[in-house]
């Protein structure tokens, strides 16, 4: 099935770096699903609030929660999320051509606040197995209470716009090529490590699979 491109409006559209930009919902869904960070940025009192905060999603929309005493997740306002994941350095031969390879997304929209108690369970089921496959049924659920001291957003997956930066600088045509300096790119890579158990735990508790089996992955 062909997806639909990212609509290009005012918000969304590129004006630098045109070239490194896409209207495709793949490259969105891919930059998404390649992390579990984002940062929540939203004008709280009339002062900008950027919050770093776990996420999940759907076809459709993106979940954010935290605390119902976080100011930064009233709802009902604008926000911009953002997601960035740096895949390299690219050491050019004049540090002005000097970069970075990245993927990143940028969302508008309004956050709508979820009231409704399956929606809000959906949400929150979306939200951890996005970060921990396999955990929302290993571990014990949210109740009353929890849920209560829980807020979670939704915001439409509508307005965004994704950039892609690959490759090598682009200074190896240029005078600068004369100067004999070593150029090129510095991978960056990370991976999930060696579970540590809870020191409480009892002694020869085995680590779940879902969790063992993430040990030395990359996320997404």
């Amino acid at each position: 099935m062909t997806l639909e491109p990212l609509p290009e409006n005012d918000l969304t559209r590129h004006r630098r770096l045109r070239e490194q930009g896409s209207l495709d919902r793949a490259d969105l869904d891919a930059v998404l699903d390649a992390g579990f960070v984002c940062h929540l940025g939203v004008v709280v009192d009339g002062r900008p609030l950027v919050v770093p905060t776990v996420y999940g999603r759907d076809e459709r929309q993106l979940y954010l929660h935290g605390s119902v005493a976080s100011r930064s997740l009233a709802g009902s306002t604008p926000v911009c999320v953002t997601v960035t994941h740096v895949d390299g350095l690219v050491l050019a031969r004049s540090v002005f051509e000097h970069g970075v390879n990245y993927r990143s997304a940028m969302i508008h929209g309004e956050a709508r606040k979820i009231t409704d108690p399956e929606e809000k369970l959906a949400g929150l089921r979306l939200l951890t197995e996005h970060a921990a496959p396999g955990q929302w049924s290993y571990a014990r659920g949210p109740n009353r209470r929890e849920l209560a001291a829980t807020t979670l957003l939704a915001l439409s997956l509508e307005q965004a716009s994704v950039k892609i930066r690959t490759g090598a600088p682009d200074d190896g045509d240029g005078p600068d090529a004369e100067l004999g300096l070593w150029a090129g790119t510095l991978p960056l890579t990370w991976s999930w490590g060696t579970p540590e158990p809870d020191p409480l735990l009892p002694p020869g508790l085995p680590i779940p699979g879902h969790i063992a089996r993430r040990e030395g992955t990359r996320h997404g």
